[in-house]
């Protein structure tokens, strides 16, 4: 069966895995009507939270993102494949060993902390590459 329509996935979105902290920049359009001319503007909006669910599965593939603002809980769910994500920044890897993180639903401020993941992939990212300094001190 092939899709009427090709959906192509967003290169603005790194691999992501539970238990990350991400920044999501978010386009989004106002329209404003002032003396009958309307008028309308794009600005991007952060939505900084937990990745507590990557769901694959083609076209349909996405992730949910929790936060908590004001003592309210928030969640939001992104596609993958959706233009309207601006960027995906990731600020953290976190170290859990669930693929879905429901369970922090139900913990508040200390409880719902997730430890950071060491691992060859986040090492990677925090080092800066070795052949820059090395061209340096030969100066």
């Amino acid at each position: 069966m092939q899709a009427l329509v090709k959906s192509e996935p967003n290169p603005n979105i790194p691999a992501l895995r539970p238990g990350d902290t991400v920044k999501v920049g978010i386009k989004i359009a106002e329209k404003s009507v002032e003396k009958g001319v309307e008028t309308a503007r794009v600005r991007n909006q952060l939505f900084q939270g937990v990745v507590i669910k990557v769901k694959k599965g083609g076209v349909n593939s996405s992730f949910t993102v929790r936060r908590v603002a004001y003592g309210v809980g928030v969640e939001r769910t992104f596609f993958f494949a959706s233009h309207a994500i601006d960027k995906v920044e990731v600020v953290r890897h976190g170290k859990v060993r669930r693929a879905r993180l429901y369970y922090l639903r139900g913990l508040t401020a200390k409880k719902a902390r997730i430890t950071e993941r060491r691992d060859k992939v986040a090492r990677a990212e925090e080092q800066p590459e070795q052949p820059e300094q090395a061209e340096k001190t030969e100066q």
